[in-house]
């Protein structure tokens, strides 16, 4: 059963070494990166953005900013980590948090930590000394009405100050968080090994007559007796119908005998997320048509995981699975992708181009036969190594054999 660390697996010194990396890539150019904004939830605790946190080890800090400042004439200020001032009277309300001094800059492993307020000042000089700009942020959809946070600071200080240009970085960021150290894929095995646990319990949950949101709340109390902090996303619980949509979220359906229900959910263990999915017969034993459709995404998802090896793309380890699923005639059943990258979220940063060592990547081709009443998925989550792949969720019971071996009381 996994437990906390007793120390952090991710030392302060990691983090450094990605800021290093980060700071060397832009190649004398500034950059800054933000945690996010707005009022901490009514529920639930604040997330910093994901690659702030990558960067800096902080999860939950609000407001917060990091700036990088190649040409600064001390070295010891060419990255600052910027936080919000102390507000006395709101602390009250959302937390007491740590005056700046010594033991702030050792727990955090910066040697230059500022205010917010003094952000606009050192930005503006570092710009004008630089005269170029690194957007770290993925760039907002066409679509939206805003644009990233970097490049809405980027237009105001152009206005300001001629002569600056901004370059598109945005591919540098999950280029580095798509490969995993040994800690990261660590705590990726610990939130697999308290998944597993959950769908132990879910297994034991499951039978005829039984509402979803049981087997979703036995699971989920597995997690934390296993020492997550709880799930990495909204555990999908679908049976029968519910279980042909792709983002069920009710959980509020019987689970009733001859139906499948299909499990969609996760572990989240350090900030590091696990997705599984497992389609379970109700009854406890799967029908004859239910296993033929199984077999064959069990097959396709073999082919696929085989197919994920270093230098492959996506579109080929889908191409490994689609292909079993088209030939069996149910090409149009299958409405999605088979995978993405996976981390610190569990849709992770992806970046452009082939399979790499260190990635982690989840498996997850499917069935839907909305008139059947029939949903089949199966999902694993893929670590690519150098000679080609080690499956994180394996001990997660998935062939029909296991499935109702598992289920047998």
């Amino acid at each position: 059963m996994p437990t906390k660390p007793s120390k952090p697996l991710i030392t302060t010194q990691e983090y450094a070494d990605r800021r290093q990396r980060v700071f060397k890539a832009l190649n004398g150019s500034v950059a800054i990166v933000f945690s996010g904004d707005g009022p901490p939830p009514a529920i639930g605790k604040y997330k910093s953005e994901s690659s702030f946190t990558y960067l800096t080890g902080l999860t939950s800090e609000l407001g917060a900013a990091l700036l990088f400042d190649p040409s600064a004439e001390d070295p010891k200020r060419r990255i600052t980590l910027f936080l919000r001032p102390i507000d006395p009277e709101l602390d009250r309300w959302d937390g007491y948090r740590e005056m700046i001094g010594e033991p702030l800059r050792q727990r955090t492993g910066f040697s230059a930590v500022m205010r917010t307020a003094s952000l606009p000042r050192f930005l503006g000089i570092a710009a004008r000394r630089a005269k170029k700009l690194a957007c770290l942020h993925p760039f907002a959809s066409h679509t939206s009405s805003s644009v990233s946070p970097d490049l809405a600071v980027f237009r105001k200080l152009q206005e300001k100050i001629p002569g600056i240009s901004t370059e598109d970085r945005t591919l540098l960021l999950p280029e580095l968080r798509a490969i995993k150290s040994p800690a990261e894929i660590e705590l990726m095995k610990r939130a697999a090994a308290a998944t597993s646990m959950g769908y132990r319990a879910a297994f034991s949950a499951l039978r005829p007559g039984v509402n979803e949101r049981d087997v979703q709340h036995a699971m989920e109390r597995a997690y934390i007796d296993a020492g997550a902090e709880g799930v990495a996303y909204g555990s999908i619980v679908g049976s029968g119908l519910n279980g042909t949509v792709l983002h069920y979220v009710d959980n509020d359906g019987e689970c009733r005998d001859g139906d499948l229900l299909v499990i969609d959910s996760g572990a989240q263990f350090c900030g590091y997320a696990c997705d599984v999915t497992r389609t379970l017969p109700v009854s406890g034993k799967f029908a004859k048509e239910q296993r033929d459709l199984y077999t064959i995404v069990l097959k396709a998802q073999l082919a696929a995981i085989k197919a994920a090896r270093p230098g492959a793309l996506m579109w080929q380890v889908d191409k490994a699975a689609r292909d079993i699923i088209e030939k069996a005639g149910l090409g149009d059943a299958y409405i999605h992708g088979i995978g993405h990258q996976l981390g610190l979220e569990v849709h992770d940063a992806t970046p452009d181009g082939a399979l790499k060592p260190g990635m982690v990547i989840t498996i997850e081709p499917g069935v839907y036969l909305p008139d059947r009443r029939v949903g089949i998925r199966i999902e694993d989550d893929i670590l690519i190594t150098k000679s080609g792949n080690a499956n994180l969720t394996s001990a997660i019971p998935k062939t029909i054999e296991d499935v109702e071996a598992a289920m047998k009381r």
